[in-house]
């Protein structure tokens, strides 16, 4: 079957038609891929922000019908419509008995081990256990959360990943209460999702910043009342809040710049929400009076604070009345023959999402 691989960091991927696959095994199941989404993620596996043994599948964002499961499965069948979670929740640890079961690391922990496919004889790794970006994957049964036929799964592939962690971020991570003010930094896929989960919220004030222009009016378009370049940051600030700061700052990009600037912006016991993934070398600085004595909260965010099993649905019920615009982020489709063109096309700001369709 074909996928993508990435064999060396920092160079482009490669599409292999002799990629084979196995199983699924006791307590996995073989999806049939039918979407993908395209998530920034994804180019920080490429370049190393996220760990991965080589060579890898990409791709971590998808969803697909199962064609096969494995022993032991019986909560799901053949023929079943399935998003697939990166971090899926192994159900009995001290995260997922307390309530935080999007840090277990135990199910993502086996998947990323995991030696699933092979290409002329050498086992390739699958990206976060999951390996979106090829015409079949095997995962966990955990991993694979059955939704309703009738879900396109176009639209269902961006709640995997980006949509979770944007809208979760704000429902979950923050808990944005309604008539507060919230500015979000990085107005990619991520940050759209960030905005709507705001409005669903009901925030008062939804302020989107990103130096790219063309992103202000789409990002108007999903919710903000305002947006601006970094430097019109200040101007917002002043006019918005009287010099203040916002109540709800959520820094989606991952540079200590900008995790700076979104602390900066919050105010005086206000949350700031890290939502953006940077590297494990990039150091934020923050003086010890400032952190005592403004009483800022900040919180990291890791997809969205959720718990998949029930939050992919909370979203296809937000999907189905209207209040989640999932369609409108698509703004390209593309063949698995264009992934490196979708990687170049999202660096340059060109687009917010973009979704692989297997046919």
């Amino acid at each position: 079957m074909r996928a993508a691989v990435v064999r060396e960091l920092n160079v482009p991927v490669e599409i292999s038609d002799q990629i084979e696959l196995a199983g699924p095994g006791p307590g996995e199941v073989r999806v049939k891929m039918v979407a993908a989404g395209v998530c920034h993620s994804d180019i920080s596996g490429t370049n190393g922000t996220f760990p991965m043994p080589l060579p890898f599948v990409i791709g971590h964002e998808g969803a697909g019908e199962i064609i096969a499961v494995g022993e032991g499965v019986s909560t799901l069948a053949v023929g079943d419509h399935v998003i697939l979670s990166w971090m899926p929740p192994c159900g009995s640890c001290r995260f997922c008995l307390g309530g935080q079961p999007h840090l277990c690391l135990n199910e993502v922990a086996i998947g990323t081990l995991a030696q699933r496919f092979s290409l002329n004889g050498e086992q390739v790794y699958g990206f976060s256990g999951t390996g979106t970006f090829a015409e079949e994957t095997v995962v966990s049964h955990k991993g694979a959360i059955k939704i309703p036929d009738d879900v396109p799964l176009d639209v269902a592939s961006l709640i995997g990943c980006g949509v979770m962690t944007g809208v979760g971020a704000v429902i979950n991570t923050a808990r944005v209460e309604p008539g507060s003010s919230v500015v979000v930094i990085g107005a990619g896929g991520v940050g759209i999702s960030v905005i709507q989960g705001a409005r669903i919220a009901g925030a008062a004030e939804i302020i989107a910043v990103d130096p790219v222009e063309a992103k202000h009016e789409m990002a108007r378009s999903f919710g903000a009342t305002h947006a601006a370049a970094p430097e019109g940051l200040a101007d917002l600030k002043q006019e918005l809040t009287e010099g203040h700061g916002f109540d709800y700052a959520f820094e989606v990009v991952g540079h200590p710049a900008t995790i700076r600037s979104a602390y900066d912006a919050t105010r005086r016991g206000g949350t700031t929400v890290v939502v953006g993934a940077g590297k494990s070398d990039a150091i934020v600085e923050f003086n010890a009076y400032e952190l005592f004595f403004d009483e800022k909260r900040i919180l990291g965010c890791l997809y969205g604070s959720a718990d998949v099993r029930r939050d992919f649905h909370r979203l296809i019920r937000l999907w189905r009345q209207g209040k989640l615009d999932l369609e409108g982020m698509i703004t390209r489709r593309v063949t698995l023959d264009e992934v490196n063109d979708a990687f170049d096309a999202m660096m340059r700001g060109e687009v917010i999402r973009q979704v692989i369709e297997f046919k």
